[in-house]
């Protein structure tokens, strides 16, 4: 199965490197777009949606699955 994930995280996240380590676990490649400035942060949320105010943001397959739990979720879901 080839999976196209992104990363989007900050510097100094705890979740953000969670969400790398089980990437890193499951030997799953993935891109990494860190975003540490505010004000381009700000402007990545508003694309996500309404209710995105923290990283990560991973996307698989250009679909944004959410923060740590949804990449759980959806890893899961596609049995890895």
């Amino acid at each position: 199965m080839n999976l196209k994930i992104a990363v989007y995280s900050k510097s100094a996240c705890p979740q953000c490197e969670s969400a790398k380590m089980l990437l890193k676990s499951k030997s799953l490649p993935f891109e990494e777009i860190k975003i540490d400035d505010e004000a381009e942060r700000l402007a990545f949320y508003e694309k996500c949606g309404p209710s995105v105010r923290q990283m990560p943001q991973i996307f698989i397959n250009d679909q944004r699955v959410g923060g740590l739990q949804g990449l759980q979720a959806a890893l899961a879901q596609l049995a890895l």
